[in-house]
């Protein structure tokens, strides 16, 4: 199921579903205080700065990402660019909550002439962990499973907020000739209502219980963009860690296999890096990252912390034993915040031996390739993502499928 791009009928209908959940969690009063706030940038910073670099710049003068975003993503990731500098995350997970994303949802698919929806997907409530199951056939073993993490800086995010993005991968994945995939979307706690290590204890369990049901770590593939892929590469270190003391409250670590695979779209690799500076193009921020970054570690970031933030570690022997079976693929944008650092981890990666592929898209920004889905119009909307399904493939399809 791959639906058409946002329209500005969505985007109306989004407001309509997020209006009363804003009053709901935080009251008719902050809601009319956050709209007032926001309006001298919707009616005069907004219609200036877009006007004057999309008509009246020289081409050399525009962002990477302007030069060659539509005029649609163009103002949409202005939008996002000032909400999340400006907005509270207590207020911005609402925006990404399931009372909203839900409905939009169900209401994207009735427009597009589906009543219902056209695979299974139903929530799993674990005693550690939560997160939905999206199956092609839930009466049928799947042959492939994405465990799915997803970002938000920790703070924001849902598993049905991506529920398009994941059913769009779902169907790549049929076309590319998995008989049965499926993707296991975790739903971690979110900061402030719990902490590091809190998101990890329940990746571990999300990651056992995927395990269990696939009954084979090669068919797996871990998963996820932006912080949710923080947590993906803290869950392959934690596996490989030889008993190392983590805190992790009598969590085993030696009974879990490593999966086949992994995936990361624009990976927070290091928490917090005196290489993040905010460019041009990326709608991220570097001061609220790092606000974002240390209320998820409970405090200050140790400089020796690896569980907590991956990129720190320069153990090359612990990324080998944490590597996955067949290797990782790495997406970025060529101008977003976190591509220094990722950069840097991947040549160490590769210094080292590590069987690891990257792509970064020109002009593009964080995590583009869940956001073009929603946003592009172009041809290019699903080459993200086709390119992910054929690095699964390659690595994961000739190693299994053949049987």
């Amino acid at each position: 199921m791959i639906l058409s791009p946002i329209s500005y009928l969505d985007c109306l209908v989004y407001c309509i579903l997020l209006a009363p959940q804003l009053i709901i969690h935080v009251g008719v009063f902050e809601t009319i205080s956050i709209v007032l706030q926001c309006l001298p940038f919707l009616l005069l910073e907004l219609p200036y700065s877009f006007i004057r670099e999309r008509y009246f710049c020289r081409y050399k003068n525009q962002s990477p990402f302007v030069r060659e975003a539509s005029p649609f993503e163009d103002f949409v990731i202005r939008c996002v660019r000032y909400a999340f500098a400006n907005i509270q995350p207590s207020v911005g997970r609402i925006f990404f909550s399931k009372p909203v994303a839900l409905p939009f949802s169900r209401f994207r698919m009735l427009r597009h002439g589906y009543i219902k929806f056209p695979v299974h997907w139903h929530e799993h409530q674990g005693e550690r962990f939560k997160g939905i199951w999206i199956l092609q056939d839930p009466m049928k073993r799947p042959d492939l499973c994405v465990y799915y993490i997803h970002g938000g800086g920790f703070a924001m995010g849902s598993s049905y907020f991506y529920l398009e993005f994941l059913l769009s991968w779902l169907d790549l994945l049929k076309r590319a000739g998995y008989d049965n995939p499926s993707i296991f979307a975790l739903e971690y706690t979110l900061v402030p209502d719990n902490n590091f290590p809190e998101q990890l204890k329940e990746a571990i369990a999300g990651y056992e219980h995927v395990l269990s049901t696939v009954d084979d770590p090669s068919r797996v593939c871990v998963s996820g963009d932006s912080a949710g892929a923080t947590l993906a590469l803290s869950l392959l270190l934690h596996l490989a860690s030889k008993g190392r003391d983590l805190n992790m409250d009598g969590v085993e670590i030696w009974r879990l296999a490593k999966p086949g695979f992994a995936v990361l779209i624009s990976p927070w690799v290091t928490l917090v890096s005196d290489r993040y500076h905010n460019t041009l193009s990326d709608y991220l921020d570097t001061k609220r990252l790092h606000t974002y970054a240390e209320a998820y570690a409970g405090g200050p970031i140790a400089q020796n912390d690896f569980i907590l933030s991956p990129g720190q570690c320069r153990d090359i022997s612990w990324w080998h034993r944490a590597c996955p079976l067949h290797g990782l693929s790495i997406t970025l944008g060529s101008d977003e915040i976190f591509a220094p650092e990722i950069g840097e981890l991947v040549q160490f990666w590769k210094r080292g031996g590590i069987k690891v592929t990257s792509r970064g898209s020109l002009g593009s920004v964080h995590a583009w390739p869940v956001a073009a889905l929603f946003l592009s119009d172009s041809s290019k909307r699903l080459e993200g993502l086709k390119a992910v399904v054929q690095d699964i493939r390659i690595n994961i399809q000739n190693h299994v499928m053949s049987d």
